[in-house]
């Protein structure tokens, strides 16, 4: 397993109805509920970001198809709606994707680009097989720390958010020994096998801290 971003996209929200901060790898965005949901409508909420991604992914997807292609089309649009409808008896979303394009296309092109558009990898993550796994920490159980170093990297381990480390032991184990005092061991592997490792830690228990250079 290897998580998509090398940190983890970060959402916060204190008492302020329903402002999210969401912190990316560049910066920070906000997120809100509209109005009528009690928000303030200062950003996008969750349902339009979900359609913006199926959007933005498909004409980013289009785009490269079409580059590569060298086909003379200046500009693409995708204009996105979702809505729910029940299906014997269980909830099921619909999103509706029109693409519209500057120039015109042939028939084969059109279809062409309707297939490349139903492959974007938004939209096979959508229509595949996705699990969402929930782990529940409070501040006060990231008290405890304990580093371990080599010449060019410092993992940082936090024993009360670690919940997999049999799964460290298992890829890893000549750096991993949950057996052994110290458990970590940096001479086991290189940097670049241990980073990408600590990069696999799906609970935040493990981090890296790169040393500055001399």
């Amino acid at each position: 397993m290897k998580y998509k971003f090398e940190h983890p996209i970060i959402s916060r929200i204190g008492t302020e109805k329903y402002k999210c901060t969401v912190e990316w790898r560049h910066g920070k965005f906000i997120t809100d509920e509209p109005e009528t949901s009690g928000g303030k409508d200062l950003g996008p909420d969750p349902y339009t970001l979900l359609v913006s991604s199926v959007a933005t992914c498909t004409i980013t997807t289009l785009r490269m198809y079409i580059d590569r292609k060298g086909w003379d089309i200046p500009r693409i649009s995708a204009s996105v709606n979702m809505y729910f409808e029940e299906k014997d008896g269980q909830k099921v979303t619909v999103i509706d994707r029109d693409l519209d394009f500057s120039t015109p296309v042939t028939d084969e092109q059109r279809e062409h680009l309707i297939q490349i558009a139903k492959a974007c990898p938004i939209s096979k993550i959508l229509e595949g097989g996705i699990r969402i796994r929930t782990f529940a920490y409070s501040e006060n159980e990231e008290k405890e720390k304990h580093t371990y170093t080599n010449d060019e990297i410092t993992v940082a381990w936090k024993p009360e958010l670690c919940r997999h480390a049999a799964r460290c032991a298992t890829q890893l184990p000549q750096v991993f020994n949950s057996q052994a005092k110290p458990w970590v061991n940096m001479d086991g592997a290189t940097s670049q096998e241990i980073k990408e490792q600590v990069a696999r830690c799906p609970t935040g228990a493990l981090s890296l801290e790169v040393k500055p250079k001399a």
